[in-house]
């Protein structure tokens, strides 16, 4: 069956798949199944309930929750009337949720909790045209999303929505994303039901998707990346379980023993992290296999190209250590896939020799989101690099400043309301600008080498791309974040964040007493292991990238802080603006 539509996948549920478990979510510890006829019949009560509220075509409904099936029945529910979904990441900041709701004019609200309907509650007086909010959890005085579908069973329209259904057309608009951006006031990025539609079919064939998969979800579904993959999922009939939270994603995979997850890069480091925390604890015998496993891990390539001894090693290394790290993601994971930044290529290197495929892909709000991936097949995979370039899509590299362009069906509708803005992104032969610097290799590979607008020059005329040298620094399980700073200064330096875990773990092993985190940040150990670390990426660096002077920094980044954004992007003019006074004196002595 074809689909031109998003919603166009439901039909799959009445004639193709069957489902007891099609979404799924945890409510009190325990795992809530909905069917796809449950989930079919709650998407059309919703439909039903917004229409007896008087919500139509010309509204906006916003989303602003965790990952859960109550979030793709809202989702839905307003796709069957032509309502335009506004998705709002839930930790949000006060003042760009206010910006989102009254630039995109919203008359109605999903909300997960009575956090978010606090956070709605103090910027009440300023949003009168939001008519209604409804609540996933019960909140007092609020609308609950049962009372909604009640009133969807009171006030069936199924030929209304039938009408409303049909009149939709592929181009039509589905959903105004407003990006988090690493600077400046959010873009709202218009995608049509074509432009998700075209991505979900150019991807399905990368993967051998199944529809007796499960897939387990936990990056954030306000996010075009997440969503994509949750709309491709149903459309092959894969099971989705919402993880409950980051700090659960551990025990989930465990529960769920998922097919597939997608992730950003700063989770899988996290997990590598765990692996080898875990492999130092070892001694003897154990220790020396451990360290060994990793050494064949980091020396891997792709196709066997390290010849038959090299596999025999890793084969007996799979044996003893690797098979238990894929018993740690579920033991029946089949591919990862990572987006949102730049995989570290050893991680990349080391996964894939443990036989955990991780894909390694590149796109963005813009796009829909995939415009070129890593795949399953012969000859598809090359670490470094983000794949090659999905089917109906055209890439190509701009020859003055190496800016990768790209033109292809999934491409935007433009930014809401900000002509301006959407003529400076899209050229008028219709290519888009992403501002990331890439170039191809073996003319097949696309390769990030950086974004356009962090890419920096030193007071001596001396470019840096910040983003592989960050990449280095993040080698270290001693530093959990960084940034390389050095625009218009006579060298390059950074701002680094320890891993406090790890270096509390330290601590524990060498009787050294745990005080605060300001004060744990300056101890000479962790300064020490650090500069050496530093030392060593340096030798790997050219004269003019070395960093001559770091700061540590006592305070992790966040979202909630303003720091990252949503995908745990830098905000790289934040942090400058947040930590001036780190960086003055950074550079306030020659060198």
């Amino acid at each position: 069956m074809s689909i031109t539509r998003v919603f166009d996948i439901l039909d799959l549920y009445k004639s193709t798949y069957k489902k007891e478990d099609l979404l799924c979510g945890k409510q009190n510890r325990q795992w809530r199944k909905y069917s796809s006829d449950e989930c079919l019949d709650i998407i059309n009560q919703v439909s039903y309930g917004l229409s007896a509220l008087g919500l139509n075509d010309q509204d906006r409904v916003a989303i602003i929750s965790n990952n859960r099936p109550e979030w793709c029945f809202a989702d839905y529910g307003c796709q069957q009337l032509g309502i335009v979904t506004v998705p709002v990441f839930p930790t949000i900041s006060s003042h760009d949720l206010l910006y989102i709701l009254k630039h995109a004019e919203v008359s109605a609200i999903f909300i997960s909790d009575k956090t978010l309907f606090s956070k709605l509650a103090a910027i009440e007086n300023e949003i009168p045209h939001v008519k209604y909010v409804i609540s996933f959890n019960e909140v007092d005085g609020v609308m609950h999303f049962n009372d909604l579908v009640q009133k969807g069973r009171e006030n069936p329209v199924p030929e209304k929505i039938a009408a409303i259904k049909a009149g939709i057309k592929p181009d039509q608009l589905l959903t105004i994303l407003y990006t988090s951006g690493t600077s400046g006031t959010p873009k709202g990025v218009m995608l049509s039901h074509n432009n998700l539609v075209q991505n979900v079919l150019n991807c399905q064939t990368l993967a051998p998707l199944d529809s007796w998969w499960k897939a387990l979800s936990f990056l954030p579904l306000n996010h075009v990346y997440e969503r994509m993959l949750i709309t491709l999922y149903l459309f092959k009939g894969i099971s989705v379980y919402f993880a409950e939270g980051f700090e659960t994603i551990g025990d989930n995979l465990k529960e769920v023993q998922p097919q597939i997850f997608v992730s950003v890069p700063r989770l899988i480091e996290r997990v590598y992290e765990k692996i080898t925390a875990a492999g130092e604890k070892l001694s003897g015998m154990k220790r020396r296999i451990f360290d060994w496993s990793i050494r064949i891990a980091e020396a891997y390539e792709v196709n066997g190209a390290n010849g038959p001894v090299y596999e025999l090693k890793r084969k007996i290394a799979d044996k003893l250590i690797y098979s238990k790290w894929r018993e740690a993601v579920g033991g029946k994971l089949v591919c990862l896939a990572s987006g949102g930044a730049a995989l570290n290529p050893k991680l990349e290197r080391i996964f894939l020799c443990a036989k955990i495929v991780v894909l390694q892909g590149y796109g963005l709000t813009e796009t829909a989101v995939v415009v070129a991936v890593n795949r399953f097949g012969k000859d598809n995979i090359r670490i470094g690099t983000v794949g090659p370039v999905i089917d109906n899509t055209e890439v190509k590299i701009a020859p003055e400043d190496g800016e990768i362009l790209i033109k292809g069906p999934s491409v935007m509708m433009g930014y809401y309301k900000n002509p301006e803005a959407t003529a400076e992104a899209i050229d008028q032969d219709g290519w888009f600008h992403t501002g990331d610097v890439g170039t191809f290799v073996e003319g097949r590979f696309l390769k990030i080498t950086d974004r356009k607008k962090e890419i920096f020059k030193t007071s001596a005329g001396k470019y840096i791309t910040p983003l592989a040298i960050e990449n280095k620094l993040k080698e270290s399980r001693y530093i959990e974040q960084c940034m390389v700073i050095g625009e218009n200064q006579k060298f390059a330096s950074a701002l680094l964040v320890p891993n406090f875990d790890n270096f509390k773990e330290y601590c524990k092993a060498n009787g050294i007493a745990w005080e605060d985190h300001t004060i744990m940040s300056q101890h000479a150990d962790l300064k020490r292991m650090i500069h050496e670390h530093v030392k060593a990426v340096n030798k790997t660096l050219a004269p003019y990238e070395q960093l001559k002077r770091t700061e540590i920094l006592p305070k992790q980044w966040g979202i909630d802080t303003g720091e990252l954004t949503p995908k745990l992007s830098l905000k790289r003019k934040v942090i400058k603006e947040k930590y001036e006074d780190a960086i003055q004196k950074i550079f306030s002595v020659d060198e």
